[in-house]
Parts: C-alpha cells; structure tokens; sequence
C-alpha cells in the first residue's frame, strides 16, 4: 500500500465532519423547495464554489487527468480557441438569467410553462435516463482512483469469500453522499459542497508546492520532450499523432458549450437555487475564478508525471509504475489509472493523505449533486406529472419520494459500474450518453427562452430528432459495426453488446453529438415556423412588465429616472444592468481581461506560427510564463473565496432560519403559469 495510516486519518475526518454539518443543514429543511432548491437562497460565492465542487468529482479529475497526460499543454492551447465563447456566456448570462427568472425548479417545469405538460413528461423521462446512463459509471471510476492510488488491494477476503475492493469503496462513497442528500436535501449538498471547495483549494495549493519541490521545472521540460513525434505535449502545431484531444475537438466543444448552456440537468438544483437572476449570472461569471487553482492543478499534474515516467532520474519510480499498470487487464483502465498510480509514488505521508481526501471530496460532492439531480427529476417530471389525480400530496410524503427515488438512483450506479466495462475515454463516454438528451435540449431550452415564435411542435420534433439520432449512434458503434469487423469477438459473451464496444469507429462520441444537436436546432425552427399558434407570451413567462412582482412604485422611479448616458448605453449592451454595483463592475472587467489575455495571445500565437512555425524553445518560455501567473493568480483567488463562501453560507442559514415556507412552490405548474 502506499497510503499511510496517518493519511487515513485526514479524509476520515473530514468527511466526519461533512456529515455533521449536514445534519444541521437537516434542521434548516422544511419544504419541497427547500429539498429542491434551497428555497432558492444562495447567492453569488456559494453557489460558484459549490457548484464547481460538485462539477469536479473524481470521474473528472480522472477524466482531464488522462486528457492531459495524452495531450499536455497543447490542448490548454486549443482550448482557448472557445474561450470567447465561454467569456460572451458568463457575461450576459446567457440562459441562466432568464431560465432563473421563469422560477423554474427543474428544466422539466420550464418546459411545461412554455410548451406543454406532455413533453414536460417525455423531456423528463430522456433526460432521466441519459443522467443514470451517464452517472452510471462514475462511481466506477471514483472507486478505482481511490484504489489505484492509494494502493489498495483490488480483493480482499472476508468470512470466506473474495469480495472485489471496487465494490467496497464504491459502497461506501454512495452511503455518504446518500446519507448527506437525504438529510437536507439540496441544502445540505450546496453547504456541504461549498466547505469541500474551499478545502480543495487549499489542498491544491499544497500539493502544488510538493510538485516542484520534488521535480524542478527544467525537468519537466526534459521529460516532456521525450513525446513521440506528432503527439508534443510543448508545442500544439506539431499533434498531427493525436486524433481525440486535437483543433477539432475543441471547435466542436466551443459550439456545444452554447448549444448545452444549462441543459445538463446533472446540478439542476444549482440552477434554480440562485437568490435572483443577479446572483446567478454573477456566479457564472465568477465560476473560471473560483476553479482556477483546481483546473490549473489538474493541468499540471499529468504533465508532471509525464516528465516523471520519462526521466532517467525516476527509472526506478517508472518501473514500479509499469509493474503495478501490468496487473490491470484492461488497457483502457490502465490509461484511466496511470496518472493517479504514478501520483502516489511522488507525494509524500501526510500530502497522500490530502490528495485522498480531496479524491473523496471530489467523489462525495458530485454523487450527492447527482443522486439530487436524478432522483428528483424522476419524481418531480415523471412521476408526480403523471398522477391522473390532481390533489397534491402532502410536502412529507413528496420528499419521501425524493428520498427513495434517490436511493434507487445510488443503486443503479452501484450496479452498473460493477458490470459495465468502459473500453474508451471517459469524455467520450459522457458526450454520446449525454446526447440522448442533449441531443434536442439545448434547441428546446434556447428556443423557449429566446424565439417568441418556437413552439412545442418545434421542441417535440427538436428533442426525438436529438435523441434518435443519439440512439441510433450507440446501436450503430455497439451491436452493428463491431459485427462488420472482421476480426470482432466478444470481450464478454455473458452481457452481450454491452460489453463489445469496438476499438475503432468513424465517429468519436464527440462527433456524434455534434450532429445530432445540428440536426435537432434545424428541426425545431422547422416545425416551429410551420406551427400556426400564436407567439407565446414571453413577459409572462419571465415575470417581466405586468407580471413583475417588483413594487409599481418602484417600477415607476426607475422608468421615469433620469436620462441615460452613453456610457450606460454602452454598458447595458454588454450586459450590465442596474442591479450592478461597483464591485461587480469590477469583477466583470477582471473577468474579461483575465480571458482575453490568453485569447490574444493564442490569436498573436496562431498567426505567428502560420507565418513561422515557433521552435520548441519559444513554447516552453511560454509555458513557463503562464505557470507562473496561474501560481500567483491562485493564490489571490483561494483567499478571495474563502472570503465569500463563508460569508454566503452565514446569510442562507440566517435567512432559511426565519423565511416563511410556500408550501404550494413545489414544482407543479397551474394553467395560469403556462404561456402557450
């Protein structure tokens, strides 16, 4: 083992005192739209570290793990090729604004209000199943990082049988999220997420520091240059090698990301919980800040151990990593596991201890938002709309239901990481189960909040045009294209197609939700245009003109105000209203510099290189360049946080301490709330 019982003693107890604090979150839950939303009362710096902490799970540390290993630097390069269209989102609060002021608590809802109760069923009921598909695998995946890393055996032995290890931990991660979800519901995720946040980002700084203190950074260079012809992890014009993490890849990223702005429904109750739609364009906004220090950590990180597993100085290191990756018979676990091993062999007693809890954390945090999510929307968009009878049921029956709906979503995932193998990248995995959903969602979900003329035959033909096309995609890769190969044989014979995903296959899961969004916007303006109903009434759907709950007199000063300037014009345009205050200002014009920076730069650095290719030696001055900034950059910003975070979750439990409860906010929609 590689894990010190000391190291043991840091992650225990931490996640001790997790579930502590959820038990008092417990107390503060007193309705559904508690359970769901938080009552809709976090604001600004809880909601981004929260909501980052539950984005980052260990399935993704491990998924960018083995993108960057694969890639290194470079693809942080092309990635900031679609950063301006992450800048434009998080600035004008594209479909976060408006969807938070339909008050909505699940998508789902949304989609009753704009377009019908029907496909409020049929949208909840795909993108149910596209979310247990995909968080299927996690707790996989988080379990066999735990596993790998810190050296656990893969089996133990207990009253005489053999019991994998994997399902062990796996039991035990999805019995603490379980437990922190159904005591508070989304309450206890977003405080006990926001902790964990700024835990790992502390942890981050420090693991950071053990990086470069046990290799220096002149040595990272050397070992990077052992990369194989057309695959540099330096310089991002010389991948020619390197067919999934490459220019493309992140062009159809970049499109995507607008197309699927808060259409994933993995943290819905993140969505709807913001104390207005102020709060939560500002906690977009504020998002790249607060996971600065973890994205850039977890950039370095594979590009260490790559240096590492390639320097004559750690042959002996390297070896024992070959030796304990040969024991894996899966060789796309081993690319999955190969980073977190060869972490295990650097950090230090004490620093193994920190990175395992930040793992657990991760893992935790992103179960107990997934298991909320899931669970609730299966109740909340299928089931409840279901009843044929109308009386509502009571508010402690309807969180029972949450609450066992929930569980069977822990154990669905607990089953299908036991006997799902997945034979390729993890990103892959959750573009093509995610496209069942996403497929027709993002035309459904922009569309309705911005287009007066969609209507629902649009998003009816939207959502089974993504979703067919998605299907279709896995049917074709998993049961019709491994028999065309010649040599094709079953890996395993006793679970059929599930188990026989090929090697090799035209489209990447990428590509295939690439076309299968295109597709579904052309259906919905299609079916749309030809619809004969009238234009939905968009004020009444956003609460905006008459149906403002804001004060008439209110309403009125601000109308009759004094003439606006130029610079207010010019300002509204980019997005700044009147709920900006100085300090927002401020934060939003540091939010474009930090952006653009790096955006200048990959254009200046572009068109240099096509003019004169940059020899390596430039890349690297580069590179270094921008370790240093994002050293200093997290430092200022892990501060920064701490700061707000605490500051946010003193004013949710003062504010749910005393706030009355509306016991009829429990996500069903009157005939009076529907525009079209």
């Amino acid at each position: 083992m590689n894990i010190h019982f000391i190291d043991w003693l840091i992650p225990i107890a931490i996640l001790i005192l997790m579930i502590g604090i959820c038990g008092i979150a417990r107390i503060l839950n007193k309705s559904v739209a508690d359970f769901l939303a938080a009552n809709r009362m976090g604001g600004r710096y809880l909601l981004a570290v929260g909501q980052g902490m539950a984005g980052l799970g260990a399935i993704s540390i491990a998924a960018n793990f083995e993108k960057y290993y694969q890639a290194g630097f470079s693809a942080f390069w092309w990635a900031k090729m679609v950063a301006p269209i992450g800048l434009i989102l998080a600035l004008t609060g594209f479909v976060v604004y408006r969807y938070r002021e339909t008050r909505a608590m699940t998508m789902a809802q949304f989609f009753e209000m704009r377009y019908s109760h029907n496909f409020r069923i049929f949208s909840g009921i795909l993108a149910w199943t596209s979310g247990i598909l995909n968080y299927g695998i996690f707790p996989a995946v988080s379990a066999r990082f735990i596993i790998y890393f810190t050296g656990l055996p893969t089996q133990v032995n207990f009253a005489g049988f053999t019991v994998p290890t994997l399902a062990i931990v796996m039991f035990i991660l999805l019995s603490i999220a379980l437990l922190m979800v159904s005591l508070g519901g989304q309450i206890s995720v977003m405080i006990a997420d926001m902790i964990q946040g700024q835990f790992v980002n502390i942890a981050m700084l420090i693991i950071l520091a053990l990086l470069f203190v046990n290799m220096s950074w002149p040595e990272v260079l050397e070992g990077l240059r052992h990369a194989p012809p057309g695959q540099s992890r330096i310089n991002p014009f010389e991948q020619s090698k390197i067919t999934d993490f490459n220019m493309w890849f992140f062009v159809m990223l970049g499109i995507l990301q607008v197309y699927g702005t808060r259409a994933w429904q993995g943290s819905q109750g993140y969505n709807a919980a913001a104390r207005n739609p102020h709060e939560a364009k500002m906690a977009n906004i504020l998002g790249e800040f607060r996971g600065m220090v973890t994205t850039f950590v977890i950039l370095l990180v594979p590009i260490f151990i790559f240096a590492y597993l390639h320097l004559d100085k750690f042959s002996g290191e390297a070896a024992i990593v070959a030796e304990n990756l040969a024991h894996i018979n899966d060789s796309q676990i081993e690319k999955q596991m190969l980073v977190p091993m060869a972490l295990g062999q650097i950090l230090p007693v004490g620093v193994i201890g920190l990175f395992t809890a930040v793992i657990l954390m991760a893992a935790v945090s992103t179960d107990n938002t997934y298991l909320h999510s899931w669970g609730s929307i299966f109740i909340q968009d299928v089931v409840l709309p279901l009843r044929k009878k109308k009386k509502k049921i009571s508010t402690r029956a309807h969180m029972w239901l949450l609450r066992i709906s929930i569980f069977s979503v822990a154990v669905f995932g607990f089953t299908w990481s036991l006997y799902f193998p997945l034979n390729e990248y993890i990103y892959m995995y959750f573009q093509i189960t995610g496209a069942i959903y996403l497929g027709g969602a993002g035309a459904a979900i922009i569309g309705g909040l911005y287009w007066k003329r969609g209507t629902a035959g649009g998003a009816w033909a939207a959502m089974i045009t993504g979703s067919i096309l998605a299907v279709s995609g896995i049917v074709l890769r998993n049961v019709i294209w491994p028999k065309l190969l010649p040599d094709w044989k079953l890996a395993h014979p006793d679970f059929g197609f599930l188990q026989s995903l090929p090697e090799t296959f035209p489209l990447n899961g990428m590509q295939m939700s690439f076309i299968s969004a295109m597709l579904a916007v052309s259906a919905y303006v299609i079916f749309s245009l030809l619809s004969k109903k009238p234009p939905a009434n968009m004020d009444k759907l956003l609460h905006r003109g008459a149906y403002s709950d804001e004060p008439k007199f209110e309403a009125a000063v601000k109308d009759l105000g004094a003439p606006r300037s130029k610079t207010h014009l010019i300002l509204k345009r980019l997005g700044i209203n009147d709920d900006f205050t100085k300090g927002d200002r401020v934060i939003y014009f540091l939010k474009i510099a930090w952006v653009m920076f790096f955006v200048l730069a990959f254009i200046i650095g572009t068109i240099i290189n096509a003019i004169h290719p940059i020899p390596n030696h430039v890349w690297e001055w580069w590179w270094g360049f921008i370790v240093i900034i994002s050293v200093v950059a997290s430092v200022v910003t892990v501060i920064w946080f701490l700061w707000g975070g605490f500051r946010d979750l003193g004013v949710l439990i003062r504010t749910l301490s005393s706030e009355e409860r509306n016991e009829g906010d429990d996500g069903s929609v009157s005939e009076e709330e529907k525009v079209q």
